[in-house]
Parts: structure tokens; sequence; C-alpha cells
């Protein structure tokens, strides 16, 4: 193994006798040949990025590799140098896949592989950052990694709404409120309710996939602003990176992080539709509800209350969604105020997406396990339908019927009210009093107040009726 420490450079700079920097000072830095001292151990501080950007480096020895390629094929390395650097990344990878670690003077993962190859390939190595930048290197490595965490996070947001499907499967016979402003509405289905969180995670993937396609865009061969000086070929670098598009501007190839904030949005949006989820199981697995009841392995309990079972995966749920959302604002901030071309404050960008991808990759899996363990307590679910949940169903009896919806509204409304001061049920009221209400009540009135006939009412595309909510189940099975 070659441990020549030679700094990287163009391609007709002499390597640096083993041991030495341009710099002078032991270190091995992309950059320092202007500068007469090295930096201040402050600056060195706030600029080192490797704890965070270390994740990349699958991204970026694959992106060298096909930049050296690149190199090989415009004949600015020859097939020998090609060899060395190839095989010599190889064995980067490979050291760094064992647990090969940064040392002090590693700023970013770039660094430390460069580091690495020149140990592993010698003065050959030395020639591979010929007519790129880190500004387009740091670029490419990041599109790589957010592809694949796209698909990674669609795997996870799939195995969520399977969770959610299996369990809308079990709820075909039960019967629950549908709220809104959080009182009473109308009676649905169980399997309506469940598949109403089923398809916002449809949306967020492909909004995904939208984020997917939009990172997938070229920008090695940009240089640091201008471009490559060098004639490598882009769509060589396209083909073998796996990307679908070549960025068409050099300045807005390295300072473009709109990908970033793309896949941020999604990520939150995702986060959000979690939290409400989320919201709707602990609400629901209340006492006061008495819904949904929460499987062992996925809920915890009291240090000082032995009675005690806390949806606390939920709860995580929930208050992830504001963490997530917290990325999205800052990489927003962070880029709404740059100009044109490479500033330092893109670093900041990783930090933001590793971490929502971090967090939607511990609550996807933790929400999809908790879900399939959930019970449901249909006794429960169908006794908190009442008979004035089936007011709209009377008012459409008497549309039916002839009348206008305004009057049947109306009229309706008398009967809730009347309803309410003898404290009874509207199924419970007088016929007298609800022929009263309106003259086209007939002696039929009271099978509009039944559970399963406002269900059945509703079988329209989209509804809660058996029918509908069957072909529901068919299309969501046809979305997985």
């Amino acid at each position: 193994m070659n441990s020549s420490s030679a700094p990287v450079g163009p391609s007709d700079s002499p390597a640096a006798p083993t041991g030495t920097t341009p710099e002078g000072d032991g270190s091995h830095k992309l950059w320092g040949g202007r500068f007469a001292a090295g930096p201040h151990p402050l600056l060195d501080a706030v600029n080192r990025s490797i704890t965070t950007d270390f994740r990349l480096w699958p991204h970026d020895v694959r992106g060298s590799q096909a930049w050296a390629l690149a190199l090989w094929q415009a004949g600015v390395l020859s097939r020998e140098e090609h060899a060395a650097i190839d095989a010599g990344l190889e064995r980067v990878g490979a050291r760094i896949a064992a647990g090969a670690q940064p040392i002090e003077t590693d700023e970013d993962i770039h660094t430390m592989i460069d580091r690495l190859l020149h140990e592993e390939a010698g003065t050959p190595a030395s020639r591979l950052h010929t007519g790129r930048s880190r500004n387009d290197q740091v670029a490419t490595a990041t599109r790589l990694w957010t592809m694949h965490a796209c698909t990674t996070l669609d795997a996870a947001l799939r195995d969520l709404q399977q969770a959610l499907l299996t369990q809308a499967e079990t709820l075909t016979d039960a019967v629950l409120p549908a709220y809104t402003h959080l009182q009473r509405a109308q009676p649905v289905s169980g399997t309506h309710w469940l598949l109403s969180h089923f398809w916002p995670l449809d949306r967020d993937r492909t909004r995904l996939a939208a984020a997917a396609t939009g990172t997938a865009t070229l920008p090695l061969g940009s240089g640091a602003i201008a471009g490559s000086a060098f004639p490598v070929s882009r769509e060589l670098l396209r083909e073998t990176l796996g990307f679908v598009a070549i960025s068409p501007n050099s300045i807005d190839a390295t300072g473009d992080r709109d990908f970033v904030a793309e896949t941020l949005f999604v990520c939150a949006m995702t986060a959000a539709h979690c939290s409400r989820i989320a919201e709707d199981m602990i609400v629901y697995g209340s006492s006061e509800f008495g819904f949904v009841k929460f499987g062992d392995r996925f809920s915890t309990g009291s240090s000082m209350m032995p009675q005690k079972r806390n949806p606390d995966v939920f709860e995580l749920a929930r208050g992830s969604g504001a963490r997530v959302l917290g990325d999205l604002v800052s990489m927003l901030a962070t880029i709404k105020g740059l100009p044109s071309g490479y500033s330092k404050d893109l670093q900041d960008d990783k930090r933001a997406l590793f971490n929502a991808y971090d967090t939607l990759m511990l609550v996807l899996p933790a929400m999809a396990g908790a879900i399939a363990e959930l019970r449901f307590d249909r006794a429960r679910m169908r006794a908190a339908v009442t008979g004035a949940m089936m007011a709209t169903d009377l008012a459409d009896y008497l549309v039916r019927k002839g009348a206008t919806f305004r009057e049947a509204h109306g009229a309706v409304g008398r009967l809730v009210r009347e309803a309410e001061q003898a404290e009874v049920e509207l199924n419970e009221l007088p016929m007298a009093q609800v022929r009263a209400a309106h003259a086209l009540f007939g002696e039929d009135v009271m099978d509009a107040l039944g559970i399963e006939a406002s269900l059945a009412m509703r079988n329209v595309d989209g509804g809660t009726g058996p029918e509908a909510v069957a072909r529901q189940v068919k299309l969501a099975r046809g979305r997985l």
C-alpha cells in the first residue's frame, strides 16, 4: 500500500514529497496553496463538517470513479492512471466500510477520501481533481444520496400504508362517528376512517417520486461555477451515475439546493400526516373514547401509576412533525438570501436533510408496527353513533319527497332542537311531533334514522357506503 500524501492538484502539478503538503502543516487539505499560514483552530472548528457529511462516502467514491472514467475518456488520464485511481477508490470504500475513521485534519468526507486515495493509489491520485471542484463534487454526492434516500423513504411509507390497509380490511363491519370540529358529525365505516389516512401517504409517495426525479439532474462537470475546462463527457457521467438529466447552467448547478428543499417539503408533509394519524390514535385510544386499544410492544407504562398504558410511539410521531417542519424552514431561510453560485451557507443543507430523513426513518417503521398491533372496540365505536348524527339523512329524506334542501334543513333542525330539549334521541320523538315539523314526513321516516341505512345511501365513489368502500379497498391494494 502506497502511503504517499501528495496533494490533489491539476494534472501537471508535481506530487509533494511523502508527508508534506502545500500548507506545510502536515494536513491534507484540498486548498491552501495561496495562504502563508494554516487556518486558526476556531475556523477549523466551525468549518469542519465531516461529522455531518461522513455518510456521503459511498456516493462520493462512486462519483469520483465516474469522474476518473470521464477524465480517461477525455484523454486527461492514461489507462494506467485511471486503473490505479479506480482500484484505489475501491480499496478506500472497503476501508471506510470496514470502519476507517476520519482524522483531525479531515475537514469533510471528500478530504478524507482524497487522503485515503493518496495512500492507496499514490501519485495518480493527485490527478483526480483535474477539472473538478468541491462545489460540483459535493452537489453530486448529495444528489446521489438524496436519490437513494427517496427510494428508502418510499419503502417505509409503503409499509405504513400496508399496515393501515391491513387493519382497515378488518373493520368492514365496524361503524364509528366521523368528526368535524371534533364534534360528532355522521356515521362512517371503520374501513373508510382508516383509509382516510392511507391516501395522504399515497400523495406523499407521489410527491417523493417527483422530488427524486427533480434531484436526478447531474451537476458534475460544472466545476466551481464556470464549468470544467477539460472535455469530459457529461453524458457519460450522467449515464454512469444514473442521473436522468444534465444541468444546463454551471452557475445554477453548484448553487442549486431546490432538490433539498423539495425533498424536505415532502418529509415535512409526511411528518404532518403521521402527526394527524397519531392524533387520531391518541384521542380514540383515550378512556373517554375507547375505540382503540394499544398493543404491549408499542406502549409504555408510568413510573408511578401502575395502571397506565401510554401511546408513546404516536406522541413522539406527533412531536417529530415539528422538528421536520423546522428542517424545511431552516433550508428555505438559508437559500432565500444567497447570491448566485455557491456559498458556504449551503454546507448546512445536509444537516437539515439528514435530520429529516433520520427522523422519518425512526417514525415511519415505529408507526407501522404500532398500527399493526392496534385492536378496535367495535361495540364502543358503534355506541358512539347517536340518532342526531342521522339528521342529514332526515333532511335528505325530505328532499327525496320533494322539499327543497333549505326547508328540509330548517325542519330537521327544529326536530334536533326539540329532541335536545326533551333529552331524547331523534328516533324517540313522537310521530306526531315529527310530522308537525314537515308535512312530507311519512310512516317510513324512521327508516332514515338507521345506521346501516345511512351508510347504504352513500355508495358514491369516495363515499362510506359498503360498495364504495369495497371499491376503495381494491384501489388501495392496487396502489401498493
